[in-house]
């Protein structure tokens, strides 16, 4: 059985790498063309950036790869050894906090690497060293709580109940929606200020809209994201009585009022069609078929891992084997995303206006640094958004043409482009 669960992850791993390869090789011939929807400087940039990504992306997973073999193969047996541990609550805690520091620790690396060189050489990370640090102490401090207790509750049902994959499965779904539930009033503002959105016409723009669609929320707010990243966003956070409307304080300082309101209405679509608990639902599937999988794993497994079953080594396997299980949902969720997000660009557009939310998303494209193209196999598996020539074409608007006004006008240029042309 470890044979077999060990060639799984090696044809997962080598999968990984096979797409990456061939999004990089198309990424490099792609980049050498003539530009699309930027100018030909921000689109050689774009495709230099995304190459470099996913290069650290296979080197990660290579390293990821090592890991697992080093875990199943010897690692978790020598932890055990090294912590003396029993089938007990407390053992498994121990256990699986230092599991999770030592992952902690190879992942470091490539984090900093991404966010201090990547990032910082084209100008995304605003981060400094010490917000770095800080950041981090508040994610470990989160964790080690919260973490914490979900240790605690799992390794006690695992250890006293029978059939205890459905009730840990059934913790775990409730405690993802407790954190839809208090992520924007709470987990969110430990890291980022939010500020109401003054009174004034956008406001009251945004509250006729969402009045529009039934969408009753706990405010609108500015997130102070340029403090670490000058990526352009914003969403709907939130369920029950904590929704509320995050708008990145990059995305208020790039785009107009009349755009804003258009990519506000293609999140609005999003709450109108009910993705949301749709998404919920999908991550529901993913949870229980790993329970479900964990939960009949032959004993054979963990004896031929010289470790007993116990409940530490049982949580551990099913985060070694989450990005398994994930990667053969990954196409399906992602094509269920783009068919939504198809549809939300339909809404947003009748919303707030077709060619206003063209302009955003040509905008949200160059300011963003995303290279316009992809690999259709790297598309297939990993793209949760249409590419932005595929919107714009459901959308009705006619690529070249926009890739002649986003080259040669300035972005308040855009909006009066857009409306000419379609004169035409």
């Amino acid at each position: 059985m470890l044979e077999t669960t060990m060639v799984l992850f090696t044809i997962y791993t080598l999968l990984k790498i096979y797409i990456s390869v061939m999004q990089i090789g198309y990424i490099s011939e792609e980049k050498a063309k003539d530009a699309v929807l930027m100018s030909q400087d921000k689109y050689l940039n774009a495709g230099e950036y995304a190459i470099k990504k996913q290069r650290l992306d296979i080197v990660s997973s290579l390293v990821d790869y090592v890991m697992f073999v080093w875990w199943v193969t010897n690692g978790f047996n020598w932890l055990t050894n090294a912590l003396s541990i029993d089938n007990s609550v407390t053992s498994a805690i121990v256990f699986l906090f230092s599991f999770f520091a030592i992952g902690y620790l190879v992942g470091l690396p490539f984090e900093l690497y991404q966010t201090f060189k990547i990032d910082k050489e084209y100008g995304f990370t605003q981060t400094t060293a010490k917000l770095y640090i800080i950041d981090q102490l508040k994610s470990i401090g989160m964790f080690i709580v919260f973490g914490g207790v979900i240790f605690y509750l799992l390794s006690w049902i695992i250890i006293n109940v029978g059939s205890w994959w459905i009730w840990g499965f059934a913790l775990l779904f409730s405690i993802a929606i407790l954190v839809n539930v208090i992520y924007p009033t709470i987990i969110a503002p430990i890291f980022n200020k939010f500020t109401p959105l003054e009174e004034g016409e956008l406001r009251d723009s945004i509250e006729k809209m969402m009045n529009g669609v039934g969408l009753k929320s706990d405010g609108v707010f500015i997130l102070d994201a340029s403090k670490r990243d000058s990526r352009l966003n914003a969403y709907f956070g939130g369920l029950g009585k904590s929704k509320r409307v995050v708008l990145f304080d990059t995305l208020i300082e790039k785009l107009t009022n009349r755009e804003l309101l258009a990519v506000l209405g293609h999140e609005l679509g999003h709450f109108s069609h009910g993705d949301i608990w749709k998404n919920i639902g999908m991550m529901g599937i993913l949870l229980f078929s790993l329970f479900f999988l964990l939960g009949n794993l032959p004993e054979s497994l963990f004896f031929e891992m010289r470790v007993e079953p116990n409940a530490g080594v049982e949580i551990a396997m099913m985060i070694l084997l989450l990005p398994l299980i994930s990667f053969i949902f990954t196409p399906i969720m992602s094509f269920i995303s783009r068919h939504n997000e198809y549809r939300a660009d339909e809404f947003g557009s009748n919303l707030g206006g077709k060619e206003n939310l063209v302009s955003a998303l040509i905008k949200l494209i160059e300011e963003n640094k995303s290279f316009p193209k992809s690999h259709p196999l790297f598309a297939f598996f990993y793209y949760t958004h249409p590419p932005v020539i595929e919107r714009l074409k459901e959308l009705g608007y006619d690529t070249p043409a926009v890739n002649e006004m986003a080259k040669e006008l300035p972005n308040d240029g855009i909006f009066t482009f857009i409306n000419d042309n379609n004169k035409k």
